[in-house]
C-alpha cells in the first residue's frame, strides 16, 4: 500500500500578551462581568516579556531551537531556569514579537478590516522588511496607516476593537457587517489572527523544504475557527485564504474541523490524497486561537506565577510522494475513535494506540516514541489539569500491562523511554501530537528513531451536539529498504504511467 512522505515541518509562535489580555476569553469574559476585579488588575503584572518568552525552554523546543532531549535535560521548573540568552529563530520557525504580528495581520487583511496608526504602520513595515523574510509583493500589502482620530472614531461609533502595543492604541479591527454577528469585529479578529499565524507557518515551511510557493498543490487547514457569515457560519475556506497570501498561486485547499483532533485528521486526509496520486505536494496547516490566550491565567495569577499562555501557536507539515528516504505516514494502520468505542481513558487508548498496532502485528513496545497531547505541564499543573502527556503515557503503559506486553514494574521505564515532555502551548488543537513531527523527522533521518505514533484527541461535546469524544492516530515511520513506493511497490501513479505509455506505443504502431 502506498504511503505519503513527511518532507518538512514548521512551527511558529506569535508572542501576543496584549491580545491575550484584551481578547483572550478568560480575561475578556471577566471584563464583561467584573471590570474592576483583582484578577484583571494583577494580570498585567504577571505578563512575561518578549525576551523572557524567547528564553523559555518549552517555547524554544517548539520552534526547534533546542531538541526535545535537551528540554528533558534542562533543570526544572523551566520558568525558574530561563535560557542564558533570548532566541527568536529555531530550525522549524520563529517567535514573532507582537508589533510585527499586528503588522502581519494587516498584511493578511484583504477587506480593509485591520487599521494601524500611521506611526505604528511605518515602524512595523520597517521591522518586517528588515527581517528579510517577506517577499516584496507581501510587504506591498501593508497600508500606510490611519490617523489615531479615525481609529478612535471606528472604536467609539462603529464597534471596532482597539489593538494595543506597549499599552497604547496601535490600531483597530473593524467589523465586516453592521448586523451579522459572525462578521463582528471580535470574530473577525480571531479569524484574521488564525489566518496570519498559519501564513507565518506556511512561509517557514516553504523555507525549510527549499520549495517555491507555486510548487504547492493543496492546503488542508485545521485550526478551530469557523469561517463564514450568517447564512453559512462555518463555510470556510481558510486554507485558500492562507495560500493566497503565501503566494501559493497553484494551490487549492479546504478546511478540516475536529476540535483538538483536527491536525491528526488533516494529516490523514492530506497523506491519503498524496498516496492516491490525487495531489503531489500537500501542506496541512493550523493557526492559533486568540480565545485560548490566558485561558488558565486566573490560576496562574492566584499562585503568583507568570501568565504563560501568551503565544499563538501555528504549524505546517509538507507531505509528498514516497522517495525512499523520508519517513512516511502509514495509511495501513490508522487509529480512530469509533462511535461505539466508549469514552473511558482505557477505551480511547485502546482505539488509538492498541488497535492500529495490533493490525500490523506490532506491540506497544515497538513504538519508539508516543506523541499525544503535548501540553506544557507548567501551564496545566497550576490550573489543576495535571501533567497531561505523562497521564497519557501511563495509560498506554497500563494498557500494555493489561495486554501482557509489559510488566507492571516496567511502567516507569516505559514512560521515561517512550514519552516526551510537554512543550506545546495550550491552544486546543496545537498540542495534539503534531508538534513532535519535526523533531521525529530529524531523529529518523539520523537513524535515532524508527517509529513514532502521533495521537490527536478531540472534545466533540463542546459543541453541545453529542457527548462523544473523538480521536485519530497514525504511525510516522522510517520505512526499511524493500518497502514503499521507491522500493518497487506498484501505485496508482505507476499504473497510470504504464497505461499512457502503452497507449502511446499503440498510437505509434497504428500510424505506421
Amino acid at each position: 500500500m502506498p504511503n505519503a512522505a513527511v518532507k518538512s515541518c514548521s512551527y511558529c509562535l506569535a508572542f501576543t500578551p496584549e491580545l491575550a489580555f484584551h481578547y483572550g476569553n478568560t480575561p475578556y469574559m471577566e471584563r464583561q462581568a467584573k471590570p474592576d476585579s483583582e484578577f484583571l488588575a494583577a494580570l498585567p503584572r504577571a505578563a512575561q516579556s518578549y525576551e523572557e518568552a524567547c528564553r523559555y525552554a518549552p517555547n524554544l523546543a517548539y520552534i526547534g531551537a533546542i531538541s526535545v532531549e535537551e528540554l528533558s535535560g534542562r533543570p526544572q521548573p523551566w520558568l525558574d531556569n530561563l535560557e542564558p540568552a533570548p532566541v527568536r529563530d529555531g530550525r522549524f520557525g520563529e517567535i514573532m514579537p507582537e508589533d510585527e504580528f499586528l503588522g502581519l495581520m494587516d498584511l493578511c487583511d484583504v477587506f480593509d478590516l485591520i487599521w494601524l496608526t500611521e506611526d505604528f504602520a511605518a515602524r512595523v513595515k520597517d521591522r518586517l522588511t528588515a527581517r528579510g523574510f517577506w517577499a516584496e509583493p507581501q510587504l506591498a500589502r501593508l497600508e500606510k496607516g490611519h490617523a489615531l482620530s479615525e481609529i478612535d472614531e471606528e472604536v467609539k461609533n462603529h464597534k471596532a476593537l482597539p489593538l494595543y502595543y506597549g499599552g497604547k492604541t496601535a490600531g483597530c479591527c473593524r467589523r465586516g457587517h453592521e448586523t451579522d454577528e459572525n462578521l463582528s469585529a471580535h470574530v473577525l479578529l480571531e479569524n484574521i489572527a488564525s489566518k496570519a499565524t498559519s501564513v507565518l507557518a506556511l512561509m517557514h515551511l516553504f523555507k525549510n523544504a527549499g520549495m517555491k510557493p507555486e510548487e504547492l498543490d493543496f492546503v488542508v487547514e485545521c485550526s478551530e475557527e469557523a469561517i463564514g457569515d450568517m447564512n453559512q457560519r462555518g463555510g470556510g475556506n481558510l486554507a485558500k485564504a492562507i495560500a493566497e497570501i503565501a503566494g501559493a498561486n497553484n494551490a487549492s485547499g479546504f478546511d478540516v474541523r475536529a476540535f483538538c483532533a483536527g491536525p491528526a485528521a488533516a494529516l490523514i486526509a492530506s497523506a491519503s490524497m498524496v498516496a492516491a496520486g490525487a495531489r503531489e505536494n500537500v501542506a496541512a496547516a493550523a493557526g492559533g486561537a486568540v480565545p485560548k490566550l490566558y485561558m488558565n491565567a486566573r490560576d496562574h495569577v492566584k499562585k503568583g506565577l507568570p501568565a504563560l499562555e501568551n503565544c499563538l501557536g501555528s504549524m505546517a507539515v509538507l507531505l509528498t510522494p514516497e522517495d525512499g528516504e523520508s519517513p512516511v505516514i502509514r495509511l495501513d494502520s490508522l487509529g480512530k475513535h469509533t462511535v461505539g468505542a466508549g469514552a473511558s481513558p482505557q477505551a480511547v487508548t485502546t482505539a488509538l494506540a492498541w488497535e492500529p498496532l495490533e493490525k500490523l502485528g506490532l506491540k506497544l513496545t515497538d513504538v519508539d516514541k508516543y506523541a499525544p497531547e503535548l501540553h506544557n505541564p507548567e501551564i496545566t499543573l497550576p490550573a489543576g489539569a495535571g501533567n497531561v502527556p505523562e497521564a497519557n503515557y501511563k495509560m498506554i503503559a497500563a494498557l500494555g500491562v493489561m495486554k501482557k506486553q509489559l510488566e507492571r514494574a516496567d511502567i516507569e521505564n516505559f514512560v521515561k523511554e517512550r514519552g516526551l515532555p510537554g512543550f506545546a502551548p495550550t491552544q486546543g488543537h496545537i498540542p495534539s501530537g503534531v508538534p513532535y513531527m519535526g523533531h521525529a523527522l530529524e531523529a529518523m533521518k539520523k537513524g535515532d528513531l524508527k517509529r513514532v505514533m502521533i495521537i490527536g484527541k478531540g472534545s466533540l461535546f463542546l459543541g453541545r451536539l453529542t457527548n462523544l469524544a473523538d480521536g485519530a492516530s497514525f504511525l510516522m515511520e522510517k520505512m526499511p529498504a524493500g518497502q514503499g513506493e521507491a522500493a518497487g511497490a506498484v501505485t496508482a501513479r505507476d499504473v497510470e504511467e504504464a497505461v499512457l505509455e502503452a497507449l502511446g506505443n499503440l498510437a505509434a504502431a497504428l500510424s505506421e
